[in-house]
């Protein structure tokens, strides 16, 4: 059978107990060994509990070891669970005080055929055997129309393994047992238009990044992501581009490059970069933070609470004197852990975030709205007011449904704090409710899958994920048929508006934050240029057909305009500026576009874009690794071996479209 990979994420922060510590006089510990009847099983959760709520819990390191440190003398109940093996749960398990309580443990498979595949670990790799769960799903899976539910509707394209391709049954109920009840709303990917049939484009900008490091996240797991999972213009927007700095007070500064599309040897693309204006941290205004922790017993799982705990810290230890942090928990109900605090009190605010633990149902909308009225009653005039979610986006008590969420989120965001959503863990993700939180509630949407990345959110990009510069930036471009046949937004599928929606102050659109870059990409068909793409329509019955017109515009491509407003604005400012149909070969190309074409092409690849004709992975990975640049945080680099990574477990996924 062919083997398939399965990358188990790193977790570091946890791995890094060890067996020296002292335990103190009034507190125990438990230890022990996981294992199946072979070998050690490496990264086995174990959890303990008390009266069906989280109490503790960490993973099984490399040679099966696990220890945990500081409990409470008394009788808890432990459970251990291991993908592809039956969960072990115990009553019992005493504590005593000053001691290490011992309990070594034998897993047993989950059904009696048995299939070898490989596991890889971070450090070394390591066969395991796996019951292979009868298959869910039979004959053909076709795509959700609605909403994608990765464990029961995930894409399949001709390029992902068919149920006939040998091991994918395996492959497809380990993906299932792993990502469990994930959801993404469906994205339906942006056509050709003619400019004579509608010359205007009209988008809200987007400055979220969570798509990028969810597919990460996915890719070191050994699995392709799920195709309504990956948002282009997300992975685009991840990195940071050194475009030019607004001069004088506009807060933003666009930039343009026409050149050529690697995918599609015909076609043009069309490169906009926007650069927000960076605010150094010392005159950046106070800010009132609401951290709103999602603590219900979704969230017990060791790359979830033990995570964002770790996240809040590195922020709280990068906020200042001038600042203060309160902080709201939720389960089966809403309740205050920190009353709003200076972060002059910084050792009182990490106790009660490092006191936190994870037990019951979700009641999200009532931490919602109790976390914005501390917000308000501690509203801060001119300052930065805002609520910062973290949760895996499951709610299941009082508002679950996306439309009411939006509807409740709307009415918040009128009292002036804005909204931060982190997303977390797998799973259970609920990617669809976290994208709805943050656009409607004016603020981001961050997806943390490691320690690197919440340092990377909360210290690499502080000013911009928690200071915004510019809020409803609104996007249209008019293109001149002249020298335009046809052209398509690449991604933003989820930021259409109307074309009238542009000069409509009342219509929300995207926030800026300080220091934030945002880049958008059009594919454009040339007039003169062939293309399967452009003229592909009937002749018209019952009015003449249009002819592309001579015009005095012949050296503008394209009028790009951006609306904008400021914080505390209700009434948007204009700006404009001409694109030139002078097209620059890419190899001449700065670095930055070129290696944001590199990642826009493999997102077209992730998503089996039907707009792809040339592929070759080789060139993806070329164009990415000339095009690094300094790289001083190694994201690009990491971009180079995640696509090497997708080559290596799927060559069907990257093969050449004729």
């Amino acid at each position: 059978m062919k083997k398939s990979l399965l990358f188990f994420m790193s977790v570091a922060i946890l791995l890094a107990f060890s067996f020296t510590h002292i335990i103190p006089i009034d507190s125990g510990s438990l230890a022990g060994k996981v294992s199946d009847e072979r070998e050690p099983l490496i990264q086995a959760q174990v959890q303990l509990k008390k009266n069906g709520l989280f109490i503790a819990g960490t993973v099984t390191d490399f040679d099966g070891n696990y220890l945990i440190e500081n409990l409470e003398p008394g009788t808890y109940d432990m459970e251990v669970s291991y993908l592809g093996y039956q969960t072990i749960k115990q009553t019992g398990v005493v504590i005593k005080s000053g001691k290490q309580t011992i309990q070594d443990l034998t897993m047993n498979p989950e059904s009696e055929i048995l299939d070898e595949i490989v596991v890889m670990s971070p450090r070394r790799s390591v066969k395991r055997f796996f019951g292979r769960m009868k298959s869910k799903v039979s004959g053909a899976i076709n795509s959700s129309k609605k909403e994608s539910q990765y464990h029961s509707t995930p894409h399949h394209s001709p390029h992902r393994p068919s149920h006939n391709h040998p091991g994918y049954i395996v492959e497809e109920e380990m993906e299932d047992a792993f990502y469990g009840n994930e959801q993404y709303g469906e994205i339906v990917e942006n056509k050709f238009i003619d400019p004579l049939d509608e010359a205007l484009s009209t988008f809200s900008i987007d400055v979220d990044r969570a798509g990028y490091s969810n597919m990460r996240r996915f890719i070191d797991n050994g699995v392709v992501p799920p195709q309504d999972a990956i948002r282009v213009e997300e992975m685009i927007n991840y990195f940071d581009y050194e475009y030019e700095q607004p001069r004088g007070k506009d807060p933003l500064a666009m930039h343009t490059t026409l050149t050529d599309c690697p995918w599609n040897d015909s076609h043009h693309l069309l490169h906009i970069g926007m650069q927000g204006k960076e605010i150094d941290k010392k005159d950046l205004p106070a800010s009132n933070l609401v951290f709103l922790i999602d603590v219900s017993g979704s969230m017990n799982s060791v790359n979830k609470l033990p995570l964002v705990k770790s996240s809040f810290k590195m922020l709280i230890n990068n906020l200042r004197d001038i600042d203060r942090v309160a902080i709201v928990t939720y389960s089966g109900r809403a309740g205050v852990a920190l009353e709003s605090t200076s972060v002059k009190d910084k050792k009182k605010i990490l106790s009660v975030v490092q006191s936190l633990g994870a037990g019951g149902s979700t009641a999200g909308a009532q931490g919602i709205r109790t976390a914005y009225q501390i917000a308000e009653d501690n509203f801060i005039d001119d300052g930065n007011n805002r609520v910062i979610l973290a949760t895996d986006g499951d709610f299941n008590i009082g508002i679950n449904s996306v439309d009411d969420l939006e509807s409740l989120i709307e009415k918040k965001r009128k009292t002036g704090v804005f909204l931060s959503v982190l997303g977390y863990g797998m799973g259970n993700y609920k990617d669809e409710k976290m994208q709805t939180l943050a656009d409607k509630g004016n603020g981001n949407h961050a997806y943390i899958d490691n320690i690197q990345e919440a340092r990377k959110v909360f210290v690499n990009e502080f000013g911009g994920t928690l200071f915004t510069i510019a809020k409803d930036v609104k996007l249209q471009i008019e293109f001149n048929p002249a020298h335009v046949q046809a052209y398509r937004l690449v991604g933003y599928e989820n930021r259409l508006l109307n074309k009238e929606d542009f000069n409509d102050d009342t219509k929300d659109a995207g926030e800026l934050g300080s220091g934030h870059v945002v880049t958008a990409l059009y594919e454009i068909v040339l007039v003169g240029d062939k293309s399967s793409y452009a003229g592909n329509v009937d002749a018209l019955k019952y009015q003449k057909n249009k002819k592309r017109p001579a015009t005095k515009y012949n050296d503008e491509l394209a009028t790009l305009k951006f609306r904008y407003k400021k914080p505390d604005g209700d009434k948007s400012q204009l700006q404009k500026k001409l694109v030139s149909p002078k097209s620059i070969d890419l190899k001449k190309c700065s670095e930055d576009v070129r290696f944001s074409l590199a990642v826009a092409q493999f997102g077209l690849v992730l998503r089996d874009s039907d707009y792809l004709k040339d592929v070759d992975i080789n060139n993806i990975i070329d164009l990415a690794q000339h095009s690094k640049g300094k790289d001083e945080e190694g994201y690009r680099a990491e971009f180079v071996r995640l696509v090497k990574a997708v080559k290596e477990m799927d060559s069907d996924l990257l093969s050449s479209k004729e």
